[in-house]
């Protein structure tokens, strides 16, 4: 049975990775052009921004399984920025993608042991482009599978979204979730507003640093769109949102 009641405050300890670079793989019968994923690199810097003191990054050829488990164990939060492949009615043909093209089927994850995770987030920026996606229930099946293996609580998106527009919802949840007594329910619902409404003032002193992120780095062809669903609704949170 999961447990919903409120965890005793921990401090964060973050393992931020991510996978840049193109894929080109063989999935059961077919073949499988994973794009490049520019907005990624990015995304864990932007965690090492929020919480510099606390948070480790691998990426690309350093983000192997092996590493990303051994470094789980001394982790609250795992954030995994990288392709999730969830073929429907195939689940050993979902799977999330590692450095040096490894791979983690839902079988395998359900092997992991990761009892000091508080969260953790897999931000599958882009799934393989024009595949038939499920109605969800891979996503879910992974989330529950992060619970058995020791997390309590997991975030993941519901359908494939867009690179740079991930960056900027994860930039805004984690900005809110450093403050005291945000629980991460909370966070991603604020952060949520955020989009829709283009409103920062929630973020206190990160308003600043994460409009001008914005700004910077998006183009008008996303950054003028935020407040549509497809940017800010995918992410949904199962389990333990204290």
């Amino acid at each position: 049975m999961q447990d919903f009641s409120a965890q005793v405050a921990k401090p964060k300890q973050i393992l931020a990775a991510a996978v840049t670079q193109s894929a080109n793989l063989q999935v059961g019968d077919r073949q499988v052009n994973f794009e490049e994923l520019p907005y990624a690199q990015q995304e864990i810097d932007n965690l090492a921004a929020i919480f510099p003191e606390s948070t480790k990054q691998l990426q690309d050829q350093s983000f192997s399984v092996e590493r990303m488990l051994e470094q789980a164990q001394s982790s609250t939060i795992l954030h995994l920025a990288t392709h999730g492949f969830f073929r429907p009615g195939k689940p050993e043909d979902s799977f999330i993608l590692f450095g040096n093209n490894q791979r983690q089927t839902l079988a395998d994850v359900a092997r992991w042991s990761i009892p000091n995770v508080d969260l953790m987030v897999l931000s599958a920026c882009d799934t393989a482009a024009g595949q038939i996606l499920g109605d969800g229930q891979e996503i879910l099946g992974f989330g529950y599978l992060m619970q058995q293996s020791g997390a309590r609580a997991a975030i993941a998106s519901l359908w494939a979204v867009d690179d740079g527009g991930t960056q900027a919802l994860m930039d805004i949840f984690y900005s809110l979730l450093k403050q005291p007594g945000m629980s991460k329910a909370e966070a991603l619902r604020q952060t949520q507003i955020a989009l829709i409404t283009g409103k920062h003032s929630a973020l206190g002193s990160d308003a600043k640093r994460v409009q001008q992120n914005l700004t910077n780095r998006l183009p008008a062809s996303v950054l003028e769109y935020l407040n549509h669903p497809y940017y800010w609704a995918p992410f949904i949170l199962i389990g333990n949102g204290m």
